[in-house]
This record gives structure tokens, sequence and C-alpha cells, in this order.
């Protein structure tokens, strides 16, 4: 090419990444503008209220656009364009699963994407959300369906100024995919503080999941890195964007293992413009009692096991009694009688009902309470009012019958009854548990009362699926569960309650099942969560975790006894090293000097016992760990609770003992193995475990080990 040819192409080029700059620069101006125009509207909100209750709602409501509206510098408000043709619609081809979305149609002009809709004064869309209809293409288009999109723009940033554009002529045939430098460079971006979005990164296979229907229920069977934790928590973006007043009134829920995972993806819904969703632990969610006293895993076996829902079913119904003599009921000068003939059929027909059993105990009483207002209007020729109803209902006759043929009952009365009291777990578990394991059940000190109990966290599900059985529990439209291969099928039970009328999302991988009820099978799981027809859907490509770091956890399948596909990564970069040595803590604090010149976050990863002391050499050493709740450059992990995390560089200490810990320290240590997104340092004293092929393993030092043959 001649020499002005070149210049003229460089020119051009500058100039087009001179025009985004600009366009960058309006759109934040006008997002300000929309923040400004808000926070006005909120300071007159007040004023303009017809009254104190409009005045409240209007008020909530205006606060939370001033918020969504806010601006974060270091956030570029669009990271793509497509230029269209108008060849397609802009819902561009049936996606499985997908809500029909409102204004599909053919679609000309340019497009900006970004995390959030910006308009100009006139009302004009500086930068499209990218949950809108026509934004589907930046995900979904490809050469070979290029779905109306000539140019497909992917921007790259650093520190949220736009420095480079990529494009793919998509009409030409052209499509980069995963081999797009910006695309990459994005994936592998150092991770320092919380979990970022991945609206710039989302891939067709993920972009199909985040936009299924909202009354689909899924099951992303994810390997480490794939994106499924990412997938659901854009999935609740997507939902809300897309039917948001009705789910404001029902509800989205995600649940998440532990608070120290909470922490870590607070940040992404936020960043995405959505304040609202609630997230809980399943702890957090069913604890109606606190947690003060623990289980041997015998008994936490035992109550998390499906058929304590039939026992405690029994225990409560076997409360239900026959009525043995009439009930006379005072009222004035005149005495009212039901014969016990009657009171007992009442109570058969009602029961026959299936009722939640304190509806069913109203029930009784409103159809005794009819049977005497009926013989009081015989005797009158009027029907008494609602005062005289309420005054019969609480009778002492009427009470004391209700007592002795339908009691009242609390939650933590029925369960407190149960394992305390052991003719009464004998009767109700007769032919469904064994001796043994209802003498595992069984509290080994007695306690005086319900209110001295000490609670366990295994009792949470028994004191849920109660109170279920007491009353219904209100449906929530949609719960995102994260790390579901641990959910126990009591603590399924206790989420399908509150999804009576909705759909889950259903993330995790079978492989990390931790926990001594950890599924197998997806379809177990399902069918306890009541949503046995869910389609399960695997991820098995890794954007995040490097090709070695998955080969060597991929070694551990084979032990692990779970039907899953081994993952595969995209990444041949990052490095892996093993290494043998006589101190630990000191070569902990070495590895972690190698690390200072890399940019993102570290995690030190280890078993109970190893922690404090590697905290003590960190801080002798001059670093200064933070915490899990509040994460530093470099953080101290129990390995117990690294399970959806991730950092830029892992330092696994000692794998032998974090196996030996725990029943399923092979499935932990597959866990601890699958943090690293950029480098993967495993330094043990001990023998590594056989599952990993440690003859090969343990003579390999250096940058990157491969995965022997």
């Amino acid at each position: 090419m001649p020499a002005d040819q070149t210049v003229d192409h460089t020119a051009e080029l500058t100039a087009e990444l001179d025009a985004e700059r600009a366009h960058m620069a309006a759109s934040r101006a006008a997002l300000h503008g929309m923040r400004e125009h808000a926070e006005a509207m909120y300071a007159i909100g007040a004023k303009i209220a017809g009254d104190p209750f409009s005045a409240e709602t209007l008020g909530v409501a205006l606060a939370r656009r001033v918020a969504e509206l806010a601006d974060d510098p270091r956030t570029p408000l669009f990271f793509g364009r497509l230029d269209l043709d108008g060849g397609a619609e802009s819902g561009a081809g049936p996606v499985p699963g997908a809500a029909p979305e409102p204004g599909a149609g053919p679609v000309t002009g340019r497009y900006h994407i970004g995390r959030r809709h910006v308009t100009d004064q006139l009302g004009e869309p500086l930068v499209l959300d990218w949950r809108a209809p026509v934004s589907r293409a930046f995900y979904q288009a490809s050469a070979r369906a290029p779905q109306g999109v000539r140019i497909r723009r992917r921007f790259g940033f650093a520190g949220g100024d736009l420095t480079s554009f990529e494009d793919e002529r998509l009409d030409q045939g052209e499509e980069l995919g995963t081999t797009s430098k910006i695309l990459i460079e994005e994936i592998e971006r150092p991770r320092v503080g919380p979990m970022r979005d991945i609206v710039a990164t989302i891939q067709p296979e993920q972009d199909e999941l985040v936009r299924a229907d909202l009354d689909t229920s899924i099951c992303v069977q994810g390997a480490p890195g794939t994106g499924k934790t990412a997938v659901g928590l854009h999935r609740a973006a997507y939902l809300l964007y897309l039917h948001r007043e009705r789910l404001r009134r029902t509800g989205v829920l995600i649940l998440g293992p532990n608070p120290a995972f909470l922490g870590y993806i607070s940040a992404v819904l936020p960043a995405l413009g959505e304040l609202e969703v609630r997230q809980a632990t399943l702890e957090g969610l069913i604890g109606r009692v606190p947690v003060a006293g623990g289980d041997p895993v015998e008994a936490e076996v035992v109550k998390h096991d499906p058929r304590m829902a039939t026992v405690l079913r029994r225990a409560l119904w076997s409360r239900l009694g026959r009525a043995d003599s009439a009930i006379q009921v005072s009222d004035g000068a005149y005495r009212w009688r039901i014969d016990p003939g009657v009171l007992t059929r009442l109570v058969d027909d009602t029961r026959r009902e299936d009722p939640a059993y304190l509806l069913g105990r109203e029930r009784v009483r409103a159809r005794v309470v009819g049977l005497l207002q009926r013989q009081a209007e015989t005797r009158s020729g009027e029907s008494p009012g609602e005062p005289w109803q309420r005054r019969m209902g609480k009778a002492k006759p009427v009470v004391e019958f209700l007592d002795a043929c339908w009691p009242a009952v609390t939650p933590q009365s029925l369960v407190f009854e149960l394992l305390s009291d052991a003719e009464v777990l004998a009767r109700a578990a007769e032919g469904i548990l064994t001796e043994a394991e209802c003498q595992a059940l069984r509290w080994p000190r007695r306690f005086r009362s319900v209110k001295s109990v000490r609670w366990s966290s295994a009792d949470l599900v028994l004191l849920d699926e109660a109170a279920g059985l007491l009353e219904r529990e209100p449906s929530l439209h949609h719960i995102i569960i994260d790390e579901a291969q641990d959910l126990s099928p009591m603590q399924c039970r206790a989420i399908a309650r509150r999804t009576t009328h909705g759909s889950i999302t259903l993330l995790g991988d079978l492989a990390q099942g931790t926990a001594p009820w950890s599924a197998t099978d997806w379809a177990e799981s399902l069918r306890h969560l009541g949503k046995p027809d869910a389609a399960v859907v695997p991820l098995t490509t890794g954007f995040r975790v490097p090709e070695a770091v998955v080969a060597l956890a991929n070694r551990l399948l084979p032990a692990l006894e779970v039907n899953v596909p081994p993952a595969v990564s995209l990444r041949s970069d990052g490095s892996l090293v093993l290494r043998r040595v006589e101190d630990l803590a000191a070569e902990v604090v070495a590895e972690l000097a190698a690390t200072r010149s890399l940019p993102g976050s570290v995690g030190v990863i280890a078993a109970d016992r190893h922690l404090d002391e590697l905290r003590a050499a960190l801080v002798a050493a001059g670093e200064e760990p933070g915490e899990l709740h509040a994460p530093g450059r470099v953080t101290v992990v129990p390995a117990t609770l690294a399970k959806g995390l991730e950092y830029d560089h892992v330092i696994v200490v000692e794998p032998a003992e974090i196996v030996d810990a725990e029943p399923r320290g092979l499935h932990r240590l597959y866990v601890v193995l699958t943090r690293a997104v950029t480098r993967l340092t495993v330094l043990h004293a001990r023998p590594l475990p056989g599952a990993l092929g440690t003859d090969a393993l343990d003579q390999a030092v250096g940058p990157a080990v491969p995965a022997p043959a």
C-alpha cells in the first residue's frame, strides 16, 4: 500500500475514534441532564402530590430514579455499536424460551449499546439499554445469520476512557467471535473487588439463557468459569426490564450460598441500574429463629432427608382428635347445642379438604359458629350480626372443642415435640426412618421448653417445612438460585413453597457439590423444587479459568462420581505452578512477593487450621490481608467459603489437608483449584492427593504445567 494511503487510513481511524469519544462525552452530558431533571422532580414531588400517601409513593419512585441514573466515570456508558440495514426484525430470530419483546420490527440506523438507556433533550436515544429488543442482535448476530447487522463494533476502554474499536462486517462474512482482541481483553481484565457485570462479553449461548421467558424455569449446569452466576444475575436484570411492574409486585429473589458470596456479587445489578433485587442466603430466607446450636453430621443428614416431610406431616395431623361429648354454648336466656357425631363429621369433612392446618382450624371454627347461628336464626327469625359471630367463635366451649379436636400449634412447638419426645417421634417415623436415624434425630440434651431450645441450622428446614404445613407461603415470581448443587431435598422444598406460581433459574455445577446431601443428578433436585420439566442446559466453555488450570481440575472428575462433561477453556494464557515445599507460610509470603508487580487480586486458600498461621505470616511480612466481607489486594480465604469467588492469582496451600477436612474433600479441592483466572500456585508439604495423578505433577515446576496424557 502506498505511504499516502496508509496515512489516509490512519487519519480515518483517528477521526472515527475521535467521533466515538465525542459521542461518549455527549452521552455522559445527557445522562447528567437526565439525573438533574430527576433530582428536580424529586425536589418538587411532595408539592404536586395530592395527599401524603401519594407524596410518599412518588418520592420513593423518584428517589429510585435518581439513584438509577448515577454515573460512574470509570465505567463506559456504551461498549458496542450496531449499524443496521433494516433487513431483519429487531428481535432477530427465535430464541428458545425467550420472551416476545415489544417493539420488534425492521430497524435501520446506528445504535450504541450500553448498560442503560440515555436520551438527549429531545428524547432521541444516544445509548440503547443492552436489554432493549434492538440490542439482542449485538449478542446473537453472526456472519451466517447477520440479522440485519452490517457492522458490529466493539470498543476498548481504559479507566472509562475509549481507547480503541474493532469492527466486524457481518454483511461481508467477517466475524471475529472469541478471537476478538477487545473481547478477550475484557474477559481477562484483572479482578479487584466485587464481581463485575459481563454485558460487554455475553456470548450467544449465555444470551439465550438471559432472555428466557419469565414463566420458563431453567437449570444451568455450568463448569467453572463458564459465567453461570453472571447469567443468573443478568437474567434478573433482563426480567426486571421486561416485566418491571409485574415483578415489582411479586418480587425477584437471588439466593446465594453464604454472605461472602452475596457480598462478592452485590455490585453487579446496581451497575446495571437495578437497585431493588433482594439477595439472601437460604438460611436468611427461612430463618424463623436464631441459630445457636449445632448437629452431628448424622443428625444433619436425616434432617435434610425428604422423608422428614412425611414424618412432620404425620406428627402434625396425628394431633386431630374426635369429639366425645356435645358442646353447649350459652347465649343469653338460650343455650345452643351441637352433638358429638355432628362435630366429628365436621372435623372429618374439613380434613378431607386437605387445607393448610391453621386454615383448617379456622374453617372448623367458622362451621361450628354457622351451626350455632342456624339455631339462633330458627329461634328468633333474624340473623345475628358479626359481633355475635365473633363472640360465639371465642366462646369457651367452642375453644375447648377446637383445642381438643384441632389444636393450635406453631412450627417451633411441632418440631420441639418431635425431637424431644421419643414416643412421638417413633409413631410419626414408623416405617419411614430406622431406629438408628430416630436416635440420631433425638436431641442429646433435654430442653425444658420451646423457648430454651438452641436451634441448629438443620432445624431451620424442619421449622420451615412445619410452617408450610400450617400456612401457605406467598409465592414469588422468580427466584435465582446459585451454587444449587449443595441444596438438600428439604431446602429445595422450602424454595418450592415460595415459587408455587413462579419460576426459577437454577445455577450450579454437580462437580462442586460439597455438602453431605449434594445433588448428583439435577432431575432429583428439580423434582423437589416443583419444576420437574425445567430444561437442563450445560455450559462447558470457560471464558475466565485458563486452560492449564482447567486441565488440572478436570483430573479430579473421575473421582467425583458425577455425570458432567469436562470443562474446556478458550484461554491458553495464564500459569500453573505446583511446588513441594518445607515451610508453607514462608513460601506463601515468597509467592505473594512474586505477584506484587502483577495486576489484580490474590486469594490465599487453605484449610481452616492454616488460616491464623498464614495471616500472621502475611502481617509480619508487611501485607495487610483483607477479609471476605472487606477484601483487599490479598485475601486469606477458608477453603469452605471459596465457592463462587474468583481471584486473578490464587495460592492453594496444602491440598491434602483440604481433602482430609471433610467427607467430600475432593469436591472441595475441585472448587478451590478453579478459583484462579490468571495464575494458580499450589504449595504442598504433603504428597498431593492421588486423584490428581501426582507422579507427573510432583516433578513439575514452572509457569505452566501441562496435563499428562
